[in-house]
């Protein structure tokens, strides 16, 4: 059963009704936006002024945007090469060893890991095609 208001009754969008388009804003959103748009200058200059007179809320915003938090980083540790599935062994045994010598974090080796997992499937679904070629090649 649906609403008035184009929902069903547990609130979500009754069929047909996908709600609004991709991208669209809140009116509130669109407000604010339209009452900042040409003071995005002078806000910007206020907010380094107060920055360099000692303000730190205004100093961490404007390093936030100079410099933001890094959210992945380049890692180095030595993997051996990748080309059967029991390389693929060897590589999460050099993953675990560099985590357990603290060459690299476990979220990192989590990280490696499910990239070397990827290449392993790839590398048994490649498997998986040339012996069923083959199969079919002696019919």
């Amino acid at each position: 059963m649906t609403r008035k208001n184009g929902r069903n009754s547990d609130g979500t969008f009754a069929r047909g009704n996908p709600g609004k388009p991709q991208g669209a804003r809140h009116k509130a959103t669109k407000a604010v936006q339209d009452l900042l748009q040409g003071e995005a200058e002078a806000l910007t200059r206020k907010a380094i002024d107060l920055a360099i007179t000692g303000d730190t809320t205004a100093l961490r915003l404007c390093l936030e945007r100079i410099a933001p938090p890094q959210k992945d980083a380049a890692i180095s540790f030595s993997l051996p090469t990748i080309e059967t599935m029991d390389d693929a062994a060897s590589a999460a045994r050099a993953i675990l060893q560099a985590v357990s010598c603290g060459e690299i974090t476990p979220m990192e080796a989590a990280s490696v890991m499910a990239v070397v997992e990827q290449f392993r499937r790839t590398l048994e679904l490649t498997e998986i095609e040339r012996r069923i070629a083959a199969l079919e090649a002696t019919k």
